[in-house]
């Protein structure tokens, strides 16, 4: 294992430190508990936090900022954080409007998340985001929350910095998710430092469909296959997933996990572009880039939101953050 860090130990510590000296102008690190804020508190607002285990930067960190998150709780990598990081960073930020949590569906941050809430004597309330449609919906600990997560962060943030109520914020979240699937594919594992060798193995002739983002296998090892056709293949499932109707307009989020080059992130972004189009679908807004990422693991994800008037608005108002700004 070749890995620009110290010690597997402090690798966290010490990039959480450099990430918010990188960007002092937008925001703070919180130690003990350890927490990412905004550098000013709004006051009168909802005040939207989310968190996870790290090796998924620029998710959850980079989106925190005017117009998205005002906190994110990092756990150590593919670990939850826990209920004293989300007590202390929701006692931070609140603006008097309450707290609302944004919680990708694994075990332990569904966990932490609620504990945090129980204990939390503020109003407060949670989103679940569970967009993964590589399982069934009747899958026994429910779906995982992956790439979609930045869409419902995106908007509930925006809408949140807008001025909407903690209940108007929630609903408006659940209504993104509800719309919101993803589809991922693997061409290698990643390396977890503390481990120190791939999660997992693939041969030169392998790929991995339905890779969550935390090193994991997915649901089937498949044969790799040109672009096109994988590009295909994961876009059937998310038009069956979400009955694309014909003239719908969608969000098309293409995101790498970590080591695929942006030259061929493009290339799948054009590629599942033209499907939709083919599709009758119109792609109206676009996302493609490294966001919610695997630490080293090459693949990518397609995410495709169905957009109405509303949702598109908060999706396009302003924000500001280390890795989403516009």
């Amino acid at each position: 294992m070749k890995k620009f860090i110290d010690s597997a130990d402090t690798l966290l510590e010490t990039s959480l430190r450099g990430f918010a000296a990188a960007h002092a102008d937008i925001l703070y690190l919180e130690e003990q508990p350890t927490f990412i804020r905004r550098l000013r508190r709004k006051a009168g607002k909802v005040a939207v936090i989310s968190g996870g285990g790290s090796g998924h930067e620029p998710l959850h960190a980079g989106f925190v900022g005017t117009g998205m998150l005002d906190a994110a709780c990092p756990g150590q990598i593919f670990t939850s954080p826990t209920p004293d990081q989300m007590l202390a960073a929701a006692e931070a930020v609140d603006g008097g409007a309450g707290v609302l949590f944004i919680v990708k569906n694994y075990a332990g941050d569904v966990m932490n998340f609620e504990m945090a809430a129980e204990l939390l004597a503020l109003p407060n309330a949670s989103v679940l985001v569970s967009d993964d449609a590589a399982l069934p919906k009747t899958h026994g600990i429910g779906r995982r929350g992956v790439a979609g997560t930045l869409v419902v962060e995106k908007i509930v943030g925006a809408a949140a910095e807008a001025g909407l109520d903690l209940a108007a914020c929630r609903a408006l979240g659940e209504r993104a998710a509800s719309v919101t699937a993803s589809i991922g594919v693997a061409l290698s594992s990643c390396t977890v430092p503390a481990l120190g060798k791939p999660t997992f193995h693939l041969a030169e002739d392998e790929m991995e469909l339905g890779v969550g983002i935390h090193g994991e296998r997915g649901v089937a090892t498949q044969a790799m296959a040109p672009a096109s056709e994988i590009c295909r293949q994961l876009c059937d499932l998310l038009a069956a997933e979400l009955q694309v109707q014909t003239g719908q307009a969608i969000l098309l989020h293409v995101n790498g996990f970590g080591a695929t080059p942006l030259v061929e992130l493009y290339a799948m972004y054009q590629l599942a572009a033209d499907y939709w189009r083919g599709k009758q679908a119109v792609v109206a807004r676009s996302l493609a880039g490294n966001f919610t990422t695997s630490l080293d693991m090459a693949g990518c994800s397609i995410t495709v939101t169905l957009l109405d008037d509303e949702l598109t608005r908060y999706w396009d108002a302003p924000v500001h953050t280390a890795a989403l700004r516009w």
